[in-house]
């Protein structure tokens, strides 16, 4: 097997000069941030004389290479993108985690169910190379020397066979450093007797801008008495919370059981073929007194809505507020939530990140930041960032941000924001955004919000942006495409409006996307799923218009 040599960064970040640290700090904090300031450096000396179409083209913060082209959601294409959506690993804190595993692995059970699947969607799967899953972990605390409670891995499914040293190293590495995301927390911990289970999720991003989404449910082993919580975290290739979601609810169950009735179950999940929107998958499981089950696994038809739950976002926040987050977003600013529940930070971040459709974060993206790494606050590019509420002291002191405050019972919402939240949209549209959100209540189940929320801000772009189309030209139909930015601002008749989309044009999320439609073949012009939707709601627009 061979593999190339990765090291998991957060690659879009940079951080302003800072004192040197006082003996006793953690060493770690001078290494991360010492690696900012060299790759700001790197930065630089590459930022001498481009010419404005380079400016233009350049990431500002990271220098990944973009050739990959703007993934978009909807396009069932988990590899294509430079989306820095940078939520997770540093090579220097992964050397940091390097415990030896020090539990042995549980022994394989006897028998093994595998899925019933069609031989020819399981030659299609693995043409395409799509699995369920990369591997599943499980974490659990475990007392040090020093009588603390620190997270290790207990066990790997599938154990990866025929990797050199090096790779096999790094493996090793990579998948310790996600204890800190299974228990961000870090070290306090102790046995308890009642926790709630949970589940939430983050996403790994390589410096070539391969992506890995990591899910992970967090509860406590049946058990008396005092015990500690043990994490399950699967990472995949696929942005699919909700399927996901599911999938834990079987292994929570099975855990109930025993915990060798988990892995026939994971092992019948990679064998089945992963199934294109709106189709669904069964897996057939055995599980002692219920006898041979069916699992049903879906995905939505919208596969752009799959790894996200808009009920928490307006859960937490009312309309007014959400409005002033996605203007904020919009603009590219740095925005930190705060909540206790580490599933209502993932939930509500995906969430904004997806009112963005077409478009596309394009900058740091931590749903949950670990303890160890809560100096990334202090990164002065856009982020958006999940913080546990204990955590809050150490954010609240950053200015020029919006801080969300999500937790029940809270005094304000905004701890922290700049004060133009409330102006940055144009008027008029914001009111229509309001009014088409007034179709859900608090009642409103997850498909129903599915279809009301993206018929509510999907306008927005469609009535600012969605004439981009008309403003690429081709001096032939093999040559690339070259957006005119000037006539494209100046065909917007409305004055607020216009002035909106001269900020929105200058953030990395528009120019990626117009990247894209530049560089597709001509053939393909009014084909994607962004300018299908325009043709769709223009149509739907004229049909209104001849009823009345």
């Amino acid at each position: 097997m061979t593999s190339s040599h990765k090291t998991w960064t957060f690659s879009s970040m940079r951080s302003k000069m800072r004192p040197a640290l006082d003996e006793g700090e953690n060493p770690f904090r001078r290494r991360l941030f010492s690696s900012f300031r060299n790759d700001r450096r790197e930065q630089r000396s590459h930022e001498d004389g481009p010419s404005d179409l380079d400016k233009r083209r350049a990431f500002s913060d990271g220098g990944i290479d973009t050739n990959k082209g703007v993934f978009l959601p909807g396009e069932d294409s988990p590899d294509m993108g430079a989306m820095k959506r940078i939520s997770t690993l540093f090579s220097s804190f992964r050397g940091k985690i390097s415990k030896d595993r020090t539990s042995k692995e549980p022994e394989s059970p006897g028998s093994t169910e595998l899925s019933p699947v069609e031989e020819k969607a399981k030659e299609q799967r693995y043409a395409s190379g799509q699995f369920f899953f990369e591997y599943l972990v499980v974490v659990r605390p475990k007392k040090t020397k020093d009588g603390i409670y620190e997270p290790q891995i207990n066990y790997q499914f599938p154990k990866k066979d025929g990797m050199v040293r090096f790779q096999k190293e790094e493996e090793e590495k990579t998948l310790k450093a996600l204890t800190l995301f299974c228990f961000p927390e870090g070290v306090n911990w102790a046995p308890l007797t009642e926790y709630p289970s949970e589940t939430f999720s983050f996403v790994l991003t390589d410096v070539d801008g391969t992506r890995k989404n990591g899910y992970c449910r967090r509860l406590l082993p049946d058990g008396k008495g005092a015990r500690l919580p043990e994490a399950y975290c699967i990472i995949s290739n696929v942005a699919c919370f909700g399927l996901f979601s599911k999938i834990f609810d079987e292994v929570e169950q099975r855990r109930k059981i025993s915990m060798a009735m988990i892995y026939p179950f994971m092992q019948s999940l990679r064998e089945a073929a992963f199934p294109a929107p709106g189709n669904t998958v069964n897996i057939k499981s055995f599980i002692p007194d219920r006898g041979t089950e069916i699992i049903s696994l879906t995905r939505p038809t919208d596969s752009w809505l799959e790894h996200v739950d808009f009920r928490t976002l307006f859960r937490c926040l009312s309309d007014d507020e959400v409005l002033e987050v996605f203007a904020s977003t919009v603009l590219e600013r740095r925005i930190i939530f705060i909540a206790e529940e580490l599933g209502t930070l993932s939930q509500v971040i995906h969430a904004v990140a997806v009112l963005l459709y077409p478009f596309i974060w394009q900058h740091t993206l931590i749903s949950i930041v670990p303890e160890i790494l809560i100096d990334v606050v202090m990164a002065p590019t856009p982020y958006l960032l999940g913080v546990q509420k204990r955590l809050a002291h150490l954010v609240t002191d950053q200015t020029d941000l919006l801080i969300v405050d999500l937790s029940e019972g809270r005094k304000e919402t905004f701890i922290k924001c700049i004060g133009d939240e409330d102006t940055i949209l144009p008027h008029k549209l914001k009111d229509e955004i309001k009014q088409a959100l007034s179709a859900k209540n608090d009642k409103s189940s997850l498909e129903e919000l599915n279809r009301v929320v993206p018929e509510a801000f999907l306008p927005f772009f469609i009535k600012t942006v969605g004439h981009f189309a008309k403003h690429i030209t081709r001096k032939g139909q093999d040559k690339r495409g070259e957006f005119q930015q000037l006539n494209f601002c100046k065909a917007i008749e409305s004055k607020s409006t216009r002035k909106f989309v001269k900020k929105f044009v200058q953030t990395q999320m528009f120019d990626l996307f117009i990247q894209e439609m530049e560089q597709r073949p001509a053939s393909q012009d009014g084909k994607g799923i962004f300018e299908r939707k325009i043709a769709e709601y223009h149509k739907k627009m004229r049909e209104k218009a001849k009823k009345q």
